[in-house]
């Protein structure tokens, strides 16, 4: 498996693996599958932040953070998004992104990596706990998809340390 950053050429494949998950799941609360077009300006606009893991010559799976929220408050502060291909679940492909992700993250100085997490989805969840993220808030019924109400669980992981220079103790640090 090869890690790298995502290159403009790589929007199909990444549209091959987020379209049946948008399309067929409760794991986003989107219902727009993505166009290559769109792919290719988060790529671009991302650079770093967008990165891919490519086995055989195919992207199987991407990680990506933009801002938690707007303002200036929040620029230290990233929410991320990682999809893998079904044939690249469970082979430890995911963790390898997660962590080049929040080194890629650390190094571009975002403090905390957020995850929104559909509760439809309780392996998000567990995966997440694996590699250093804690639950800090749960929003029950904020999204509607497929006639049903669904919550959003938000995790959170400290990448940095805290102003002091001292290793943060808040939730996730580690």
């Amino acid at each position: 498996m090869i890690l790298r950053p995502a290159r403009p050429g790589d929007a199909a494949d990444i549209c091959a693996i987020s379209n049946p998950i948008i399309r067929d799941t409760l794991v986003t609360f989107t219902t727009t599958e993505r166009g290559i077009e769109s792919v290719v300006r988060d790529i671009k606009t991302r650079a770093e932040a967008f990165q891919v893991a490519e086995t055989g010559g195919r992207v199987v799976g991407f990680a990506t953070y933009g801002p938690f929220r707007s303002g200036p408050g929040y620029a230290f502060a990233g929410e991320h998004s990682i999809q893998l291909a079904a044939d690249a679940r469970g082979q430890g492909t995911g963790r390898t992104l997660m962590h080049r992700l929040q080194q890629v993250a650390a190094d571009q100085g975002i403090h905390v990596l957020v995850a929104g997490i559909s509760g439809a989805n309780p392996a998000a969840v567990a995966f997440h706990s694996a590699i250093g993220f804690a639950q800090v808030g749960r929003m029950p019924q904020v999204g509607f998809k497929a006639g049903r109400w669904l919550d959003l669980i938000l995790m959170q992981r400290i990448l940095t340390p805290g102003p002091d220079g001292a290793p943060d103790t808040g939730a996730g640090a580690g």
